[in-house]
């Protein structure tokens, strides 16, 4: 397909071989705005924002992914397979499942377990169970970055829903708390399966934002948008150390 796609108007020389995807079009102008160094908009389709700038000197584009695991499907596969992306880090938020997570605690997904059908699409078989995980490479260097700035991020299981909410309540997640999964996002299968066909790299960082089985732990929409610093400058410095490989 040639570009621009139907979802990105921005040429592909526009485009940075890392991008961060969070998931809110207003996150991705923030982390742009706050972080970047002569941030420029390149792609405003439908109001998901995606600016390019440089961090540290190493050119990024930070462009959102919108919400769920058919919207991430969709930006990933065109910036992977039509702008020759090499990595993308989802930096979003979660609820988490553990009873050790805290509110803005960061975890990063060395595998995404899921309850969507969209693994199916890669035409593996009926009885096929594909396994979406993170890159390796991708996932230590953010190990590495966090621990340089003395962030303790939790490694493990995600689990990518596709449901937000359920009509049987928190309880639909008893067995994958009992499984050791640390926490819930919508995003994270769709793109480690798209980066896994495309030959590329991805991660999957989340801020915590709310606990499943404690209500009250909730961050508000404006706090989600503009505190998760931490996790922003992990995925960051994480670009800058896969530019050095």
């Amino acid at each position: 397909m040639p570009v621009p796609t139907p979802h990105i108007n921005a040429k592909k020389e526009e485009i940075a071989k890392t991008v961060l995807m969070p998931g809110d079009p207003l996150r991705a102008k923030f982390i742009a705005e706050t972080f970047l160094t002569d941030p420029v908009l390149v792609n405003n389709v439908r109001g998901v924002q995606g600016h390019t700038g440089t961090w540290k000197g190493v050119p990024v584009t930070v462009m959102a992914s919108g919400m769920g695991i058919p919207s991430i499907g969709i930006y990933s596969w065109e910036l992977f397979n039509f702008y020759d992306v090499d990595n993308i880090i989802r930096i979003g938020s979660a609820g988490a499942l553990q009873d050790d997570l805290k509110l803005r605690d960061v975890v990063a997904g060395q595998g995404a377990c899921t309850n969507s059908s969209y693994v199916k699409s890669f035409g593996l078989g009926e009885t096929a169970t594909f396994a979406p995980i993170a890159d390796f490479t991708l996932l230590s260097k953010a190990v590495e970055a966090a621990r340089e700035r003395g962030v303790e991020m939790r490694v493990g299981n995600l689990l990518a829903s596709d449901t937000f909410y359920g009509a049987e309540g928190c309880g639909k997640n008893d067995e994958w708390k009992r499984m050791g999964v640390l926490a819930v996002e919508m995003e994270s299968a769709a793109l480690y399966a798209n980066a896994a066909y495309a030959g590329k790299r991805a991660l999957c960082i989340c801020t915590i934002s709310d606990h499943i089985y404690r209500p009250a732990d909730n961050l508000s929409a404006e706090e989600r948008q503009t505190s998760f610093t931490q996790m922003m400058e992990i995925a960051l410095d994480t670009a800058v150390k896969m530019a050095a490989l």
